[in-house]
């Protein structure tokens, strides 16, 4: 028998539990392909590596790619932490805000489920948890919707 067949390999979609998709909240978001458990790690498998940088040197940098780091950054002080590679932002960079969210980050900024998520509803978490300020855009309520909106222009 080949070393391949002995070696038990874990498939690529294993541990995966949504993927990109249209969002009723704005724009992009994170959408359920199955069910959920409550409790769940839901991006394992990710990388947890976060680059961070100081506000005043992410200042400094041009309009386009500044945007990027205030779109897509988590904020913490004078810092904003990003993944080592802006072209690196996997599924769980797109989760929108929501005043009622069912996954929290933790301090390493991995996101768990608070309750069971059905398979087509979207992942929500509440910035507030893991930003050190205000939001910057105002939550609106979004007929049919159950999360609020996030940063205008972002995903």
């Amino acid at each position: 028998m080949s070393r391949d067949r002995r070696v038990m390999r874990r498939l690529p979609h294993e541990g995966v539990y949504a993927r990109i998709g249209r969002s009723r909240v704005h724009g992009v978001g994170v959408l359920a392909i199955r069910d959920i458990p409550t409790g769940t790690l839901v991006f394992r498998g990710e990388s947890e590596v976060v680059a961070w940088l100081s506000r005043a040197a992410v200042r400094r940098l041009t309009p386009a790619i500044r945007s990027l780091y205030e779109e897509f950054g988590m904020l913490w002080g004078d810092r904003i932490g990003v993944p080592p590679s802006l072209n690196m932002l996997s599924v769980g960079w797109y989760v929108n805000h929501s005043d009622r969210p069912n996954v929290v980050a933790d301090e390493r900024g991995r996101f768990r489920t608070l309750r069971r998520i059905r398979r087509g509803e979207e992942l929500t978490a509440d910035y507030r948890t893991f930003a050190d300020e205000a939001l910057p855009f105002r939550p609106r309520r979004i007929r049919g919707a159950r999360t609020r909106p996030r940063f205008p222009g972002r995903a």
